[in-house]
Formats: C-alpha cells, sequence, structure tokens
C-alpha cells in the first residue's frame, strides 16, 4: 500500500490552506472532502471580513482557495472519512471506496450547525437565514431580525446585532435564558432587544428573501406572525469528527495542544472541527498553516 506523509480530511478553508502548505513543503499529501472544496463559509452571500476582499461571496472565495491549491498540484480526492485508526504505527484513513496509510493526518472535517427543521430554513440559508452575525449582520442595518436561541453565543450574537440592526427579537423556547448571567442582564437592559418567551420557530416565510417567522408558543399553542428580515440560529454545532477517535469535549469537538496536536501521537486537527474560542475563517486558515508546520516537525523528529 502507498504510505504518504500527509491526509488532510476535510476541504475547508483550514484544509485547503493546510493542502496548500504541505504542497510548498513538498509532502506527499492527499486532501480528502466528501461534499466538495467549501465548507460552511460557501453558504454565505457575501464575506467583507477576509483581509483582502472588500467584499466577496463565500462561494467565490472557496473557489480562490481551490484555484490556488490545484495550481500547486494538491490532489483532492471526492470520499467520505469513515474511520482513522492507528495500524503499525502509521494511520489508516479508512472511505468507502479507498483505504489510506500514512504518516500524519490533520483533521480538519469542519462542525455544521444545528438545524431547526421548519419550513422555509433550508430554502432562505443565504437569504436572510444565517449562522452567522459577525458574517452577516452588516446586511441588515436598520432592519428588524430574530435571534432563535437562549445560550452564550444566541444572546453575544443579539448583543453584536443590536449595534447595527432596528430591533433584534429573541426567540427562546423556555421562560428562562441560559446564557451566562451578565449576558442575560445586559440583553434584558438593551431597548433595542425584545426577548419572547416560552415559543419556537414554526415557519419561515417570504418570497426571494425572508420576510417573516411564525412562532408557536410551547405553553398556549397560540401561533404569532412578526415581520423580520433575518433570522439567525444559535441552536448549537455539531462537529464532524465521528470518524475518529481522538480525545473530544462532551459536545465532540477534538481538543487540541497549543500547536493542533491531538491527544493520538501523528494526528492533528485544524478550523472548526477543534475547540476554539472563534470559528472563522481566518483563524481557520491560520489553523491550516499551523497544523502543517506540527506535521513536518513531527515527521522531522
Amino acid at each position: 500500500m502507498e504510505v504518504y506523509d500527509l491526509i488532510i480530511v476535510g476541504g475547508g478553508p483550514a484544509g485547503i490552506t493546510a493542502g496548500i502548505y504541505a504542497q510548498r513543503a513538498r509532502l506527499k499529501v492527499v486532501l480528502l472532502e466528501k461534499l466538495g472544496v467549501g465548507g460552511q463559509i460557501v453558504l454565505s452571500d457575501d464575506v467583507e471580513n477576509y483581509p483582502g476582499f472588500r467584499s466577496i461571496s463565500g462561494f467565490e472565495l472557496m473557489q480562490k482557495f481551490e484555484e490556488q491549491a490545484r495550481a500547486f498540484d494538491l490532489t483532492i480526492v471526492d470520499c467520505e472519512v469513515t474511520e482513522i485508526r492507528n495500524e503499525d504505527g502509521y494511520q489508516l484513513v479508512q472511505t468507502h471506496d479507498y483505504d489510506y496509510k500514512t504518516k500524519t493526518v490533520i483533521i480538519a472535517s469542519g462542525a455544521r450547525s444545528r438545524r431547526l427543521g421548519v419550513t422555509g430554513e433550508e430554502e432562505f440559508i443565504g437569504k436572510g437565514v444565517s449562522f452567522c452575525a459577525t458574517c452577516d449582520g452588516f446586511f441588515f442595518r436598520g432592519k428588524d431580525v430574530l435571534v432563535v436561541g437562549g445560550g452564550d453565543s444566541a444572546i453575544t450574537e443579539a448583543l453584536y446585532l443590536a449595534k447595527i440592526v432596528n430591533k433584534v427579537y429573541i426567540v427562546h423556547r423556555r421562560s428562562e435564558l441560559r446564557a451566562t448571567k451578565i449576558l442575560q442582564e445586559r440583553a434584558l437592559e438593551n431597548p433595542k432587544i425584545e426577548v419572547i418567551w416560552d415559543s419556537v420557530v414554526e415557519e419561515i416565510t417570504g418570497s426571494n428573501t425572508v420576510e417573516g417567522v411564525t412562532l408557536r408558543n410551547v405553553v398556549t399553542d397560540e401561533l404569532v406572525e412578526i415581520a423580520v428580515s433575518g433570522v439567525f440560529m444559535y441552536v448549537g454545532l455539531l462537529p464532524n469528527t465521528e470518524f475518529t477517535d481522538v480525545e473530544k469535549d462532551d459536545s465532540g469537538f477534538i481538543i487540541t495542544d497549543m500547536n493542533l496536536a491531538t491527544s493520538v501521537a501523528g494526528v492533528f486537527a485544524a478550523g472548526d472541527c477543534r475547540t476554539t474560542a472563534l470559528r472563522q475563517v481566518a483563524t481557520a486558515v491560520g489553523d491550516g498553516a499551523l497544523a502543517v508546520t506540527s506535521v513536518e516537525r513531527y515527521l522531522n523528529s
């Protein structure tokens, strides 16, 4: 069986960056991606916080990432990784079609936003439905928006949006928020934020873009319609890490050290799939670069 220096799992910003750095380091590498190059960022219509581009769609940005990687002759294979396991000092990366034997692995498989599963949700992703206020909040300046969730992420993002938009509705299925007390205090004291308690989203409506939502009170079953231009979902993230047995936190995110090494020798993690304080294209790119540098040190040792 052919032995690689490095297998990269995932074709988002972290994985593609790692591939570019690995090719420049003349490592024998292949990148495996199950859904096509891009990651979550391709869902954003406009990206304005990635240096070098005043405004660019997530799809176009990742096209440029891929073009640069292929210019360095990075091999990208469309396949799904089903398991990574140690075998005789090497890592065996299994897919449905082929098994890869490698000295090191970078897991850059990303994370996916939890979905509500309501009518209109998938239809309006990128057209009013968003999972990132720092990415998309600017486009709702002066408008009314809805934030779904009651944890730290939801309240933090609601406070961020309140600086930009006209009004923020927070919809929470319980009668108390789950966020830390200081965040709750700030949100409840903010005149631009209104919390709608004991309620869930039943439907997201609109024509070409989001125009409103239908809410259901879980106590009374009463339905209420609210006109909003954007819906921001913060009901959690699900890391794409089911195929690996490295150490993870309670949510399934991979735990790494400062060099992005995991609990398994020769296996590293980069980007949104690992425990990190910020999940942005810029931080994922940094992770991809650092991970390959750590791989090189590991191989040289």
